[in-house]
């Protein structure tokens, strides 16, 4: 069943959501524009090549939150320098991402999967953490509604490709449905100490992989803290 999913089913429903979402969300979309328009300037999209399925590269579009200010030798300042009180409050709200449904509309990305991570974190990733491109990058996905910026590196491939392996119309729904749960209650969307999260610099030792069964201590506990935030 999870195959023909894969397959078929889950670029159907990202179509049968991400569609009529564009049309829905479309004011809220040009009153973002025009805000960011206003309060950072030219451009008001962010765009930038990240690696997709099978590391092929696309170009990710979302708002832009920071300004481009940068110090005397033109490299831009950290993230927390950049950062206005609109940007702020734009990724606080999740309005950032909005612009990637026209992603998921083209195909390049999937409602539900790993996110889209930078071109440079490829050579560091190990061959487990690498499977996190075994399927479509994300809006949102498991290690988001588990912890997004909050928990580290290797915990967040961790439950990448334990997505790439659970994945399934369930899994997605339920992914979906705590997404919008988080997102109004503002959780993990920064690191301790940090504007966004911090430079991924590679793992130290192999991690170990996560099979069905091999960790299921992990998962569970994951999917029941998950059911418990989902019914509160």
């Amino acid at each position: 069943m999870n195959r023909l999913y894969r397959k078929f089913g889950k670029r159907a429903l990202d179509l049968a959501i991400s569609v009529p979402a564009l049309v829905l969300f479309s004011p809220v979309l040009l009153l973002t524009a025009l805000v960011l328009r206003r309060r950072l300037g030219k451009p008001v999209l962010w765009r930038e090549t990240r690696p997709g399925r099978g590391a092929r590269p696309f170009v990710l579009c979302k708002f832009r939150t920071m300004l481009d200010t940068r110090d005397a030798e033109g490299n831009l300042l950290r993230d927390a320098e950049r950062m206005e009180p609109v940007g702020t409050f734009i990724r606080s709200a999740s309005l950032d991402e909005l612009p990637q449904l026209w992603n998921v509309v083209k195909g390049e990305m999937s409602l539900v999967g790993p996110r889209p991570l930078v071109t440079r974190y490829l050579p560091r990733y190990t061959p487990e953490q690498f499977r996190r491109h075994e399927v479509l990058p994300g809006i949102t996905g498991w290690a988001q509604v588990n912890g997004r910026n909050d928990i580290p590196w290797e915990r967040k491939f961790q439950l990448d490709t334990w997505y790439v392996d659970h994945c399934g119309f369930w899994l997605d729904m339920k992914i979906l449905w705590m997404t919008v749960l988080k997102t109004f209650k503002k959780e993990g969307i920064n690191a301790a100490g940090h504007a966004t999260a911090p430079e991924f610099e590679g793992t130290a030792r192999q991690q170990p992989s996560i099979e069905p069964g091999d960790d299921d201590s992990v998962v569970v506990a994951d999917a029941s803290r998950s059911k418990s935030a989902g019914s509160g």
